[in-house]
């Protein structure tokens, strides 16, 4: 199997069904990768996601998407053409379709993100 263009580890299984307890503190404390995105569970027609980061994503967009992202622990910078934006802790931020950014982590963080279950992450 090829290697895969970006370093990370992405899931897009949906890990949980309806009725389940997800427990996101025993699966971000379990995680073992600087870039994890695993897809928790499905409601209507978007997913929820769960992201365990350290370091930087690279530049995309996504064409027909909007991104929430919400900060559960640490700190997530989100860079837009024209500021970057900080969150911290119980903090959110919708990024638009169509707008260009890449999100860093200065140190461990993990953040649930809420996308189009079609969404590709890594971008158009």
């Amino acid at each position: 199997m090829a290697a895969s263009p970006f370093p990370y580890e992405t899931r897009l299984n949906i890990l949980q069904g309806p009725l389940e307890v997800i427990d996101e503190k025993a699966l971000a404390d379990a995680c073992e990768y600087k870039w994890f995105n695993q897809t928790l569970c499905q409601v209507n027609d978007s997913v929820i996601r769960l992201g365990v980061i350290e370091g930087e994503y690279h530049w995309h967009k996504h064409d027909e998407d909007d991104e929430f992202f919400y900060v559960v622990d640490g700190q997530l910078l989100i860079d837009l053409e024209d500021r970057t934006v900080e969150l911290s802790p119980r903090q959110g931020f919708v990024v638009p379709k169509g707008v260009v950014h890449r999100t860093r982590a200065p140190q461990r963080t993990v953040i649930l993100m809420v996308e189009n279950a079609g969404i590709i992450p890594t971008g158009n």
